[in-house]
Order: C-alpha cells, then sequence, then structure tokens
C-alpha cells in the first residue's frame, strides 16, 4: 500500500517537474517573440527611417542606427530590408545586400508577425515588420530576434532550480504518506480497504435509507451521530453534531432522556408538533462510552398531521379569500366573489343576500328582515335556493339568518333538519331543501363598521360531515373580509352616483332650438369614474351656432365641478360674440386661474383641459373653428366621402402663454360635422391612429341622420370597456335660401335712412311680416341713424328671416352703444332704450373690420311686444 502510495507521489512530482520545464520552456520563446516584435515595430516606425529607405544608399544611413538599436533593445539581431526582402542592414555585414529567407510576402503586404525561423545564418525566434509611408504603402521591411540557441540558454538556467524543488517536493511528500498512513492504519485498528469499504456502506444505509431516526450521544452528552430521519423528526438544525443535546432546541423532557443515557424503551415524547416514540440503549461495551437512541413515529402523531394540514387548508382559503374577495368595486361582484371562494373548499353551496340601501350605494338603515338575494354559488346549478334578485324576509326571529342578524356573529346548524325555526320560515321550502340534502348551515352576517350590510349562508349537502366549531371562524374571517369590501364598493357605489349625478346636472338636458344644424349628442361615463367631458350647442345672434365638445383631464368631483365651471364660462364668453381663437385665449386664461387658485389651498388641482370650439354661419356656410389640445372635427360630406379637417393643434388649456389659431372650413349643405372627445378612440388597447381608422369607416355611409350616426359610431368604434367618458357630437350643416336674406349698402347721408326703410319695408312685405314692418323699421331706423351719426363708411343693412327677424347694421368703427336711462331734459338718448323694448334680444359684436348692432324680435306681433310710449316716440331722429 505504502509503495503504491510512494510510486503515485513519485510520478505526480515528475509530471509536475516536466510541466514546469516546457512551461518555462513556452515562457521564454514567447517572451522572445514579444521582445522582437516590439523591436522590429519600434525601428519601422523610427523618425526618418522612411527617408533613409528612399536615400540613394540606405546601408550607410540606416546600418549604424539598427546595430545601435540592436545593442539597446538586447536582441541579437536587427535587419533591414527592402520589400523583396534585400537585407540594407545586418548584424553580420558578410549578408547585406543578400535576400533574407522566410514568408517576407505577408510583410509585404503590411502585416506584422513573428515566427520561428529555421535559416541561415542561425535558426532564431523572429519577427517582420512593415515600414509605411505617408501615403500607407509598404517602403520596406525590419526584421528582428533572437537566436533560438539564446532561448535554450534561458531554459537551461532554470533547470537547476526545478530540479531542486521537484526532489525536495519528492522527499516531502514521500515522508507524509508515511506519517499518515501509520495513523489511518492506527485509527481504522488495522482494518483494510474491503472491510473499511463495507463498514461504510451499512453507515450510509444507516444514515439515509433508515425510516427510523438514529442518534449517538457522548458521555459529555454531545451529539455524535444522527441520521437523515431523526434530523426530519427533531427538526435539528445544521450543524448539530457536536453540540450538547439541551443546546438542540429539544422538548426539556426528551433532551433530558438523551442526556441521561438511561435505558428507555418506547417512551412517548414531544418534539415539536410530534409525538415520538423514543427508545435509548447504552453504547457499551461496543464503543466509547455513550448512548444510542431510536425515534419511531407514534399513531398520535398522524392523527396530529392531519389536524394540522386541516388548518393549513383553512389558512389558505383566508389567504386567497384576502386575494380574490375585493378585486372591483362593484357590490354585487364582490358579493359573487365570496361565493366563489367559498365553493367548493369550504362549502357545497353559498348564497350571499344584501341590504336594498347597500346595493344602491346608501348607508343601511332599518330593519334587517328583508334582503335582496345577490349571488349564489354552488357545485350544482339545480339547488332549491332562491335564484338572485328575490327579496329574502327573516320574519321567524328563531331561524338561523335572524338569530346570526340579532347577535351579531355566526350561527352553527349541524343538523338542519332539526332546526325548527329555519323549517318554520319556509315549511315547503325547507323540505324541498332537506330533500335535495342540503344538511348543515352556518349563517354569518355581513357587517362593517358595526353595521349589517347583509348576509352569507354557508350550506353542505355533498360533504357528508356537517360543519363543525372549527368552520365557524373560518366563516366569520370570511364574512368579514367580504364585508369590508362590499362597504368598500358601496361607498364607491355612492360617490360615483353623486359624481354622475352631478355630471348629468352640469350637462345639457335638452339642446336650444336653431335652425343652422340638426344636431344629435351622445354621453357615456366611464366605468372607472366620473370624467370632465362635455359638449353644448349655443346659438349665436345672426342665426349663427356655436358648437363646444371639451374634456378636463381627471376623474372624480373635482373633474366634473371643473367641467361645469368651464361649460359656464363658454356660455359667458360666447355672449360676446368672440371669435373662436379669442374665446379659447379667455378659456385659458380662466384655467390658469383655477389652477393657481388650487394650488394656494394644498391641492392637487387640475392638470389642464381641452376643447374645442366651432361657429357656424348658414348664410355662407363658413364654420371657424379652433381647438385647443384636442382632437380635431371629422367631416362628413353628403356622398359619404369621410376627412379630417387640418385645424392647427395649439397646446391645452391651462399651459398659458401662447396664442390660439382657427381654421376657416366651407360647409357644403347638408354635410356632417362630428365632434368627439378622445375618450371615444383612444383606449389603453389601441392607439389613436387605429381608433381615428375605425371612426372613419363608421361615418362612411351616406344617407344617415345625425341620431342614426351616433348610435353607429359607437357600436363601432367604442370600447367594450372604456377607461374614460366619451361626448359625442354630429350636426347636420343647413344653408340660408337666397331669398331669406336681404342686405343694402348706405352712405353716410342721414337723407338715406328714409330710402332703406322703404326698401325694408317691401322686403317684409314680400315676406309677409306685415304685421311687425312697422316695430321692424322703428328698430332699423334707429340703429341705422346711430351707425350715420356716430360709425364711419362703410355701412351696411342686412335683414335674416330665420326663426325670427334679424336685424344687422355693421359699420367700420369700434365703438359701441350703450342702453342708458335719459333724463326728462334730454333732447336724444333714447333710441337704444326703444329697441331694447321693442325686440327679444339686442347685441353687439366686433369684426375685423368694424362691429355689427344687431337685433331679434319674433316673426309674428303678440302679446309679448311692448307697447310704445308716446314721449319716445317723440324723441324718434327720424
Amino acid at each position: 500500500m505504502f509503495a503504491l502510495q510512494g510510486l503515485i507521489v513519485a510520478l505526480l512530482v515528475v509530471a509536475a517537474a516536466l510541466a514546469l520545464v516546457l512551461q518555462a520552456q513556452r515562457d521564454s520563446t514567447q517572451n522572445a517573440r514579444d521582445r522582437s516584435l516590439v523591436a522590429a515595430e519600434s525601428f519601422a516606425h523610427a523618425p526618418g527611417i522612411v527617408e533613409a529607405l528612399k536615400s540613394p544608399d540606405p546601408t550607410a544611413v540606416l546600418q549604424p542606427q539598427a546595430e545601435g538599436a540592436r545593442r539597446a533593445s538586447g536582441v541579437d539581431f536587427i535587419a533591414v530590408m527592402s520589400t523583396d526582402g534585400i537585407r540594407y542592414t545586418d548584424s553580420e555585414p558578410e549578408l547585406i545586400g543578400k535576400r533574407a529567407a522566410g514568408d517576407i510576402e505577408r510583410a509585404a503586404a503590411g502585416e506584422s508577425f513573428t515566427e520561428v525561423f529555421e535559416g541561415a545564418p542561425n535558426d532564431a525566434v523572429r519577427a517582420i515588420a512593415p515600414v509605411f509611408d505617408t501615403d500607407g504603402s509598404v517602403v520596406g521591411l525590419v526584421s528582428s530576434g533572437i537566436e533560438v540557441e539564446n532561448v535554450a540558454d534561458a531554459v537551461d538556467r532554470q533547470l537547476p532550480i526545478l530540479f531542486g524543488a521537484a526532489a525536495g517536493a519528492l522527499v516531502l511528500a514521500t515522508a507524509g504518506s508515511a506519517l499518515v498512513n501509520r495513523r489511518l492504519r492506527r485509527q481504522t485498528h488495522g482494518l483494510g480497504p474491503a472491510e473499511m469499504t463495507r463498514m461504510y456502506e451499512h453507515q450510509d444505509a444507516v444514515l439515509h435509507a433508515v425510516r427510523e431516526g438514529v442518534l449517538i450521544v457522548g458521555a459529555d452528552h454531545r451529539l455524535l451521530l444522527v441520521n437523515d430521519e431523526a434530523r426530519r423528526l427533531l427538526e435539528l438544525p445544521e450543524g448539530a453534531e457536536g453540540r450538547h443535546v439541551r443546546e438542540l432546541g429539544l422538548d426539556e423532557d426528551t433532551a433530558e432522556l438523551l442526556a441521561s443515557g438511561r435505558a428507555a424503551t418506547d417512551e412517548v415524547r414531544l418534539a415539536g408538533d410530534r409525538l415520538l416514540a423514543v427508545n435509548v440503549r447504552p453504547t457499551a461495551p461496543f464503543g466509547r462510552p455513550g448512548s444510542v437512541a431510536t425515534l419511531r413515529d407514534s399513531t398520535e402523531l398522524r392523527a396530529l398531521a392531519g389536524r394540522a394540514e386541516a388548518a393549513q387548508r383553512r389558512l389558505r382559503l383566508l389567504y386567497e379569500a384576502g386575494v380574490r374577495i375585493g378585486t372591483t368595486l362593484d357590490v354585487a361582484r364582490t358579493a359573487e366573489e365570496l361565493a366563489e371562494i367559498a365553493v367548493p373548499r369550504f362549502a357545497d353551496f353559498v348564497t350571499v343576500e344584501l341590504l336594498d340601501p347597500v346595493l344602491r350605494g346608501e348607508e343601511p338603515s332599518g330593519a334587517y328582515t328583508e334582503m335582496r338575494r345577490t349571488a349564489i354559488r354552488g357545485i350544482r346549478e339545480d339547488s332549491p335556493l332562491q335564484p338572485v334578485g328575490d327579496l329574502i324576509r327573516f320574519l321567524v326571529p328563531t331561524t338561523p339568518m335572524a338569530a346570526a342578524l340579532a347577535g351579531g356573529h355566526a350561527v352553527l346548524v349541524p343538523d338542519l333538519s332539526a332546526a325548527a325555526g329555519w323549517r318554520a320560515q319556509d315549511p315547503e321550502g325547507a323540505d324541498q331543501a332537506l330533500d335535495y340534502g342540503l344538511h348543515s348551515l352556518i349563517a354569518a352576517p355581513l357587517q362593517a363598521r358595526g353595521v349589517i350590510l347583509g348576509m352569507a349562508n354557508f350550506w353542505r349537502a355533498e360533504h357528508p360531515e356537517p360543519f363543525a366549531e372549527d368552520d365557524v371562524s373560518v366563516a366569520e374571517e370570511l364574512a368579514a373580509r367580504a364585508a369590508v369590501a362590499i362597504d368598500n364598493a358601496r361607498r364607491y357605489t355612492r360617490e360615483h352616483t353623486m359624481a354622475v349625478t352631478l355630471q348629468r346636472s352640469l350637462l345639457p338636458r335638452t339642446l336650444p332650438e336653431q335652425d343652422a344644424l340638426e344636431v344629435a349628442h351622445r354621453y357615456l361615463p366611464a366605468l372607472a369614474g366620473v370624467g370632465g367631458d362635455w359638449f353644448d350647442v349655443i346659438p349665436l345672434p345672426g342665426a349663427r351656432v356655436a358648437l363646444v365638445v371639451g374634456d378636463v383631464v381627471g376623474h372624480g368631483l373635482h373633474a366634473a365641478a371643473t367641467m361645469g365651471r368651464l361649460r359656464t364660462a363658454v356660455h359667458n364668453f360666447s355672449t360676446l360674440d368672440l371669435p373662436p381663437e379669442e374665446l379659447l385665449g379667455h378659456l385659458d386664461e380662466l384655467v390658469v386661474t383655477i389652477d393657481r387658485d388650487e394650488a394656494s389651498r394644498d391641492s392637487d388641482g387640475i392638470a389642464g383641459a381641452t376643447c374645442l370650439y366651432a361657429i357656424y354661419d348658414p348664410v355662407s356656410g363658413r364654420c371657424a373653428v379652433a381647438r385647443a389640445g384636442h382632437p380635431g372635427p371629422a367631416l362628413v360630406h353628403p356622398d359619404g366621402r369621410v376627412a379630417f379637417p387640418d385645424v392647427p393643434a395649439c397646446l391645452p388649456l391651462g399651459v398659458g402663454g401662447m396664442p390660439f389659431e382657427s381654421a376657416e372650413l366651407l360647409l357644403p349643405e347638408a354635410c356632417r360635422l362630428v365632434l368627439f372627445t378622445d375618450g371615444l378612440v383612444e383606449d389603453r388597447a389601441r392607439d389613436i391612429d387605429t381608433g381615428l381608422g375605425l371612426l372613419r369607416g363608421a361615418l362612411a355611409r351616406p344617407g344617415r341622420s345625425p341620431e342614426e350616426i351616433c348610435t353607429d359610431v359607437l357600436d363601432a368604434v367604442l370600447s367594450p370597456h372604456p377607461g374614460d367618458d366619451v361626448a359625442l357630437l354630429v350636426a347636420r350643416t343647413r344653408r340660408l335660401e337666397a331669398g331669406q336674406v336681404a342686405d343694402w349698402d348706405v352712405p353716410a347721408d342721414p337723407a338715406a335712412v328714409s330710402r332703406v326703410r322703404a326698401e325694408a319695408s317691401r322686403q317684409l312685405a314680400d315676406w309677409a311680416l306685415d304685421d311687425i314692418a312697422f316695430t321692424a323699421e322703428l328698430v332699423l331706423s334707429e340703429l341705422l341713424t346711430n351707425a350715420i351719426r356716430y360709425g364711419a363708411e362703410p355701412i351696411h343693412v342686412r335683414f335674416i328671416r330665420d326663426g325670427s327677424l334679424i336685424c344687422e347694421v355693421s359699420d367700420s368703427s369700434s365703438t359701441a352703444p350703450h342702453l342708458r336711462y335719459a333724463a326728462t331734459t334730454d333732447e336724444g338718448g333714447r333710441g337704444l332704450f326703444l329697441v331694447a323694448q321693442l325686440t327679444e334680444r339686442w347685441g353687439t359684436r366686433y369684426t375685423e373690420r368694424g362691429k355689427v348692432i344687431w337685433s331679434e324680435q319674433p316673426l309674428t306681433a303678440g302679446a309679448g311686444e311692448a307697447a310704445i310710449p308716446v314721449p319716445v316716440l317723440d324723441d324718434l331722429a327720424w
């Protein structure tokens, strides 16, 4: 045995020495390659080398330099050659002018390399590097190297050290092997390899394969050996061997038994949640002083493990209930989630009843004797239990449900056939349930914050075991978690209902009457919460109509309230008859102010809003449109062609500091102008381009009314679960006929008033408006006289016969008249007062070229027409 070990050691030492020699030789060769390549490339890049190669006598210039470089670098030779290998310099002068052997072409091609060269004058480790001209061409070669003899000499100098180290290692290894062999023989009591192998195989079987725990404890009460089964049964920590048995975390009785060393037979000891049968015997005289113990699971342990597994199942059920109940803010859906989590792992059937106020999002109040069945779940679909939607009454106070509601805790009924109160509540239904197989019940109230919200009933039919006391706590925990989620959903439902009610109250309930457009609209609130989308149709003077669509960023009551403020502001600004871009500018300032006020109150405020404002004139067919961060309109031509007009895209409202631009569109009669918010075409599941493509397809079919278009668009474009609210406005254009408009150019001459009055009178007669002709002439005279006196040319008069008679007088002055009360002694000042008394409304709007004073009066004279005071008539200018 020792001879074999010595031989193996000797072979290892020899192999190591040989490897070191080879490594030394390889390192020396590699070092020679590196030094040769550095020397060759350094000389090839030396200053003046290119000029020397181009000189008439390169040898005279380069030979001294090459020799100096050779001595400085420590290489054996440096030779400069032409590109075809003719030596210009060499350490041996007799070789100058001769061609060098070897792979010269690689260097001539511009590649530096090293090689082991065999040939005249001596074998060497050689490197060849090209010399490049300024244009990148190779003009010469430089060869440098170290002779192989010198490389071998370097290796030879290291051999004595290597062989000495190998011999020392061999001596030390041999001596160590002898010492180890003696120690092993002593420790194994002279056992041979075969006996040792057999002993360790038996020990491995005891340690890993035996399904009975084995421990060996020494005389000092420290654990010497423990097999896998004992480690599992006692749940021993890593590194338990060598530790005192009282430090292993064992039960006190078990630790005492193992430390005592006394003999024991099938003594039952507690180890964690296990009951073990323990046997202890002393190890003497078969080994060192100590004891050996065996451990075995008892029958009680298996029963205890079964109960522990049942408890773990309940814990997993409660954990999943915490995760799966309350995933939505919908009251009914939360009740369904409670039923789904309990069937079939806890109950065969589950019914959930809620108070009607809870379903509506209201605070529960009053008696709890009537509830609405909200969810039912079972292992089969043909249960005799009342379906969802039925009103469940608990009229008999002794029923389990009534008792649970009265006591505020779950009530267990192990045997339904013996539940007299339950059977008295509905004898026929109880008999059907018992015949179906329902045999056990737990009724648990759903209460949160001390308030009853409903009732959860857990039924068993297929499970042969009835509910036990341990199940009551599980049912109460399930009901408690569901009650909190239902209460949260109820509160959200209440807040959502309030927000929707507020928002709908802020949106137009009916559209105003006007003849310029046939309008249809749709508004759909988001499922996630109320947003800030709005729309509006606002009649303007001159038979014009303004269309508005906007969107406040965010959701909730704050967004709805802000939307109402912005909608009111748009109405107020529209009374000023501003162009779309100016109106958006005023609206932008308002949003900036709102944000500033919200920020001063430490509120989140709003991030801004978007808006599109359009004014349509049925006389000219022109539509002025401006938008602030809002999607542009869609235009559907009468033939079904769909276009998205190019309206300048401006910043959203609330950014501030930037002007707004508008575009003017010429709309043919009977075309459809479609305005919408981004919630219609944009969603998390698709981008806006996809939504616009769907919208184009939904609008492309001609011949539909605005109402039909609204319905078709929502069916084709709207996402199944929209994340934002949607406002849609579809308007079909109408044009006034030429016969409904009359206009005159008026010179700045008071004498022209009578002529225009006469022509206007004839026009009114042609329109069959003789009943209001006198009043209309009075209004025209006052407005025209004011324009001639205080305005500037050109002066223009226009009558429009639409739903009312509209009189417009325009001039190039920007000064507007004001209504006031004239004193008794004043000679004038009553004209506008007269206009205000005789018309339904009047006002001023400014244009790029001046202003327009307008008035509207009904087409028929009625009781609403104001009487004209005689003193006022006396004051007329004409």
